[in-house]
């Protein structure tokens, strides 16, 4: 049975990876999930506003950096407060690589178009075997149209390709007006791959000190719906590579991604709650299957639900959105 794919151009034995989660920041984690089934890990992001501090605190001997709009930037943390500053970011990735054999990828996680994208090229020269790009922002200004945060996403990923030469992902959020469009140009413009899809924390109010307190909740099965629809959409007609994220919590939903058309799957919330071996229950699960389905290997079966033989997309979409609809009485 070959569980082997390729993801960004580089050769997983399995499709398997660790997202970008607190696992690279624990040697001893990240190898055992590696001897559990990980084909790749990716690190912790390093942030946009973290280059930006650094290179204030030049100035100011890293005291608390000058502050242009103090209000709006108290609410982001000190340069202190964040789990790896760019400097230990390097040297974390380096130690990553010496001590695993899987490859690993580098997250930069920003919204401007700048000169934080710069840092591309230090981790990979740092050893980094590709670089994920974390586009996260949350459009709140309603004079900011869409064409200008698409544009923005654009410039920035054909910024870091141009600084580098090892593969370029970009994880996008599914909250794009024409998501297949947009997806398709990233997959022209030289993305290597495509992430789906970025996971936005919703945060909660407390009543009694009318605050905003953030808040973290890991994924379920239940989110892997959103993915599968956009893998099956996207998985005909991009060259890249599509990576599926948030939602594959069991052998099945493995199973599913791999049919809607992802060249691998990345896992977080599962291994975080039940360890390493919930990887190789992953793995079990899986090359069960392709053997009572007559499956030889990932690559046979990747896609085999996808929309590729469907003449009208849109209109099948649509069908089954009023299907659903027709099932509900009173």
């Amino acid at each position: 049975m070959n569980l082997s794919t390729t993801y960004l151009g580089l050769k997983l034995r399995t499709p398997l990876i660790i997202g970008a989660s607190p696992f690279c920041e624990n040697i001893e984690a990240a190898s055992q999930l590696e001897e559990a089934g990980a084909s790749a890990i990716v690190m912790r992001s390093l942030f946009e506003e973290q280059i930006d501090l650094e290179q204030q605190a030049l100035f100011r001997h890293l005291e608390t950096p000058a502050e242009s709009n103090p209000e709006a930037t108290s609410y982001f943390p000190h340069y202190d407060e964040y789990q790896l500053t760019p400097e230990t970011y390097v040297s974390k990735l380096e130690r990553l690589k010496g001590a695993l054999s899987i490859p690993v990828i580098a997250s930069l996680n920003g919204r401007n178009p700048g000169g934080w994208v710069d840092y591309a090229h230090r981790l990979e020269a740092a050893g980094a075997d590709a670089i994920e790009l974390n586009t996260y922002q949350l459009a709140t200004d309603p004079n900011t149209s869409g064409d200008f945060i698409e544009t923005d996403i654009i410039e920035i990923v054909r910024s870091v390709i141009a600084s580098v030469k090892i593969p370029v992902s970009v994880k996008l959020s599914p909250f794009h007006t024409a998501l297949a469009q947009f997806a398709t140009t990233l997959d022209e413009r030289g993305a290597a791959g495509l992430v789906l899809f970025n996971r936005f924390y919703q945060p909660d109010f407390d009543i009694e000190t009318m605050s905003v307190i953030p808040t973290l909740r890991l994924s379920t099965s239940a989110e892997l719906l959103l993915r599968l629809r956009w893998l099956s959409v996207l998985s005909p007609s991009l060259k890249g590579s599509l990576a599926c994220s948030g939602g594959v919590h069991t052998a099945e939903d493995l199973i599913k991604a791999l049919l809607a058309g992802a060249n691998a799957v990345q896992v977080v919330s599962l291994p975080l709650e039940e360890g390493p071996s919930s990887l190789t229950e992953l793995l079990d699960g899986l090359g069960i299957w392709m053997k009572e389905h007559d499956y030889s290997s990932v690559d046979q079966m990747r896609g085999a639900l996808n929309l590729k033989h469907c003449p009208d997309p849109a209109a099948h979409e649509r069908a089954n959105y009023i299907k659903i609809l027709q099932n509900w009485k009173v």
